[in-house]
């Protein structure tokens, strides 16, 4: 007997039973952006591997080592998206979205990358995203914040603890690396196997060592704020005015860099402690120079993404957030004649009622074995309908969750007694 094919590892199912969670995360998340006057861009789950090597780094931990990358029958490199900025910045540049105009976008999909999966990463994972262009001050690195925290407020969550921190722009970042890598230089001793391959290919990212070997080491590390001009100054201290002034709570984490090479400015991160190693829900910044980095013209940006995976996570954790979407009725139909004439029935009640949630019961079966399946659905009442029920041109609407009697309906004032009901 040949063995059963499985899901390739770290790329799962998303069951029935688990899709109305992550269509009640959407929905929440697509209104409070369609609020705040942000447009959906789809882009290719493929692009040509060059746009990840020119905007993430060559020297990313996701460019070196993640990435599913493959020739196509042409010879051309292609990769799954392990991100989705890249795909967004190209698609404005490609469609001459950015030429002399502001775009606030957003995205969803599956992204990729070859990890070891645990619970919270995955290779194969969904996020969604937010990218403004070409806008510069502080205030829209404040929106796209604002916008986070009214996504936890819609979704119920607590617990959120929001972190931030400035780059400065490449040039301080120049200045600021070689000090750092002067000093970690000198304790070459003090550094583990991975911050020695980083410490002459991406310095900044030794600052995000999760060792705790190190912690004191990083601790005392130069910081990138000592060696900002008083423009980044200026414009990291405005959005902790405005944040202050939002009443967004936040903390400054010096040692926050991001994993991407082309953050500027403006970094932050939602984090939490309730799912263990994967504590970041929600990342993003500024990127001023990646359009032009690109092939576009010089455009300010800033965005961030979310991982749904890690959200759900955090919903299931708090379970009075979790949304409650029973049928509203189940249709039991005996008899041949029940049956042609139920499925009239619920046609005319879905015309009639766009809003009503049914489930028509299907395959036969006894009166008995209908209702057990009515009950299991869910569902609040039991729409009844048999031989006895159509001599009379009614219909049984028995309710399922509660004691309350059982009503006789006419069958022409279905309709109306369901909506007052419902």
């Amino acid at each position: 007997m040949a063995k059963n094919i499985q899901a390739i590892r770290g790329m799962h199912d998303i069951l029935p039973d688990q899709s109305g969670l992550w269509l009640f995360l959407e929905a929440r998340i697509m209104d409070v952006l369609e609020r705040y006057g942000y447009r959906e861009i789809r882009t290719p789950i493929a692009e040509m591997t060059e746009l990840f090597r020119r905007s993430i780094g060559d020297v990313t931990d996701i460019v070196e080592k993640e990435m599913y990358t493959f020739d196509d029958r042409n010879g051309d490199s292609l990769t799954l998206r392990p991100e989705g900025t890249a795909g967004c910045v190209r698609a404005g540049i490609q469609n001459g979205l950015f030429h002399n105009q502001i775009q606030r976008l957003w995205y969803r999909g599956p992204m990729f990358r070859h990890e070891r999966p645990q619970k919270g990463r995955y290779r194969q994972f969904y996020q969604m995203g937010v990218e403004a262009f070409g806008l510069e001050g502080p205030d829209i690195d404040l929106e796209v914040i604002a916008i986070t925290r009214r996504f936890w407020q819609a979704l119920g969550l607590e617990g959120l603890q929001l972190q931030i921190n400035t780059l400065g722009t490449a040039d301080e970042r120049v200045l600021y690396r070689e000090c750092l890598v002067d000093y970690l230089s000198d304790r070459k001793e003090l550094l583990d196997e991975e911050s020695l391959r980083r410490l002459q290919t991406n310095p900044l990212r030794i600052l995000d060592s999760k060792n705790p070997q190190m912690h004191e080491l990083i601790e005392q590390a130069p910081t990138l704020m000592d060696y900002l001009s008083e423009p980044s100054r200026r414009h990291f201290e405005q959005l902790c005015a405005g944040l202050d002034a939002l009443a967004i709570e936040y903390v400054v984490n010096p040692r926050l860099v991001r994993g991407l090479d082309y953050y500027a400015r403006t970094v932050f991160e939602w984090v939490t402690d309730e799912l263990g190693a994967q504590g970041t829900v929600c990342a993003g910044g500024r990127y001023d120079g990646l359009v032009e980095q690109l092939g576009g013209r010089p455009t300010p940006a800033v965005g961030f993404a979310m991982g749904l995976e890690r959200l759900i996570l955090l919903l299931e954790r708090q379970p009075e957030n979790l949304p409650v979407t029973p049928p509203d009725a189940y249709l039991v139909m005996v008899g041949e004649a029940a049956q042609a004439t139920g499925i009239k029935l619920a046609e005319r009640l879905r015309d009639h009622l766009p809003e009503l949630r049914m489930l028509c019961h299907c395959g036969g079966g006894s009166f008995k074995s209908q209702f057990k399946k009515a009950d299991r659905s869910g569902a609040r009442y039991a729409l009844i309908l048999g031989e006895e029920e159509l001599a009379r041109d009614v219909i049984g609407v028995k309710p399922l969750r509660d004691t309350s009697e059982q009503q006789d309906v006419g069958l022409s004032q279905l309709a109306e007694y369901l909506r007052a009901i419902l």
